[in-house]
């Protein structure tokens, strides 16, 4: 017995050493391991990631290798170079690392799905017809919600909450009743999703406490149940969404108890980024009155025609000749969306920077984009980067700037809030109408103001770093109440 712990621990000590002695080879980018034997820069990296990378490009620009509790990931940097990163699908992979997190965060397995046949299927339903069905939908939802949720008190009286938990609540119940289709639990589902969710990161990183662990799992299994739809149960048919992804997945070769997880998976995929967003955006807009100026003289064009409750509060024509509300939706996305794309090196690679400089990546190594640090927050792009500037995305023309520039060249991608080229977010339009529909009917309907006029934003909760919207530690503190022209 003693002979065999000697052998573990031996064991033990070599991966130790191995992993601690590595060096950097001939054009390997930089090499960080930092202090910690295997773990090396795993806490500063989970902890507040858009920090430890500032401070890593600081010391070592736009490409480095890092070790993170025994793994060692190469951060590119530089948005010139990412088509050679994203675009290779010889020498690096996405499906692992995917699969991995979807195992680890929502307990679930889906080896036999190709990337390419899910996204197939879902352009199905996020494009064309499909989509503009889903928009009204949303449409509807969201209007009904909102003035139910006014029916309980005095029009002309002042109600008071947070503008994160009004925003998160009002989307993503309209988004659960658009997609699954659910009246009966609506508001069951909201509790416990945002229970999970507060969670999720931890999951992710497997970083639960034990106390947390098992709210993480009740509440996950919970929601396995509340989103299994009646017609499964029941064996009826149904030409749902929800029917037409179940039929995607029996195709593929998913079991049942897959495709009952499956839909946990979905539900955080569509609802964990609008509310987030429309939050950050409000709240920008309540703390620049310049801003919010403009983009109300804009709504106010919008409904000289009709201003009636009763219609759509922006259908898809006016969807697109809003260049003030756009240009502050990308401005609002590229100061929190928050994204990571991550490849495994599968195998040896040379990586060509748009630079002219080529680096070796190794087998068994991770790749790493953070568009958040560059080009996002990149100030060799945009002036004063940390600072929001409602027209920043605005020609003089009141045209759609895109035209950015690093070092004199023309960037490719500026920012990346649905990340890029062929992995592009499918629900990028849904999600877009979704959050101005919301912005456009709270402020033609509400009387919206901070309960503090010198109240500001809270700051980003730092862990949600690489998980799509970042999300406040804490909340902006609203009053809100009908216009009169609605009472």
């Amino acid at each position: 017995m003693l002979w065999t712990i000697f052998l573990l621990l031996n064991g033990l000590l070599l991966l130790v050493l191995l992993y601690s002695t590595r060096t950097r080879q001939n054009n390997e980018p930089p090499l960080d391991k930092g202090v910690l034997p295997w773990l090396g820069h795993a806490l500063e990296f989970g902890k507040d990631a858009a920090k430890f990378l500032a401070r890593m490009k600081d010391r070592h620009g736009d490409i480095f290798t890092v070790r993170v509790a025994g793994h060692y990931v190469t951060v590119l940097l530089d948005p010139n170079s990412f088509d050679a990163v994203m675009n290779d699908t010889i020498f690096l992979d996405f499906t692992r690392s995917r699969n991995q997190l979807l195992k680890r965060i929502f307990s679930l397995q889906l080896p036999s799905i190709k990337p390419t046949a899910e996204r197939k299927w879902m352009e199905q339903h996020f494009q064309g017809l499909s989509l503009s069905k889903l928009n009204s939908s949303m449409n509807t939802h969201l209007q009904n919600l909102l003035l139910n949720d006014q029916k309980d008190c005095n029009p002309s009286e002042w109600r008071r909450d947070g503008l994160f938990s009004l925003c998160y609540s009002l989307l993503f119940r309209a988004g659960y009743l658009t997609l699954f289709e659910r009246r009966d639990n609506v508001a069951t589902v909201y509790i416990e999703f945002r229970k999970f969710d507060h969670l999720l990161t931890k999951l992710a990183r497997s970083s639960l406490k034990r106390g947390e662990s098992k709210t993480a799992n009740l509440s996950r299994e919970r929601l396995w149940e509340l989103l299994s739809p009646n017609w499964l149960r029941e064996g009826s048919e149904s030409n749902s969404w929800q029917q037409s992804y179940h039929h995607f997945l029996h195709e593929e070769g998913v079991d049942a108890e897959m495709q009952k997880r499956s839909l946990l998976l979905q539900l955080w995929t569509t609802q964990c980024n609008a509310g987030p967003a429309a939050f950050w955006l409000l709240g920008f807009l309540l703390t620049h009155p310049d801003a919010m100026k403009a983009v109300k003289s804009e709504i106010r064009g919008l409904t000289l025609r009709d201003t009636s409750i009763q219609h759509p509060p922006i259908n898809p024509r006016e969807a697109h000749s809003t260049p003030v509300l756009d240009s502050v939706l990308s401005e609002t996305l590229r100061l929190t969306a928050a994204v990571m794309i991550n490849r495994e090196v599968v195998r040896d690679k040379i990586l060509y920077m748009a630079n002219g400089h080529e680096y070796h990546l190794r087998q068994g190594d991770k790749v790493c984009l953070f568009p958040f640090l560059s080009p996002q927050m990149d100030p060799q792009i945009y002036q004063e980067p940390q600072i929001f500037k409602y027209d920043r995305f605005l020609n003089d023309d009141m045209t759609v700037k895109d035209k950015f520039y690093k070092e004199g060249k023309r960037l490719k991608y500026y920012t990346m809030p649905w990340g890029a080229g062929r992995n592009i977010c499918v629900g990028k339009e849904f999600a877009v109408t979704a959050i101005k529909q919301f912005v456009f009917l709270l402020l033609t309907h509400l009387d919206l103001e901070m309960c503090d006029p010198e109240a500001k934003l809270p700051p980003a909760n730092p862990s949600r770093y690489g998980f799509g919207m970042l999300q406040p530690d804490g909340d902006l503190q609203v009053r809100y109440r009908l216009k009169k022209t609605h009472r």
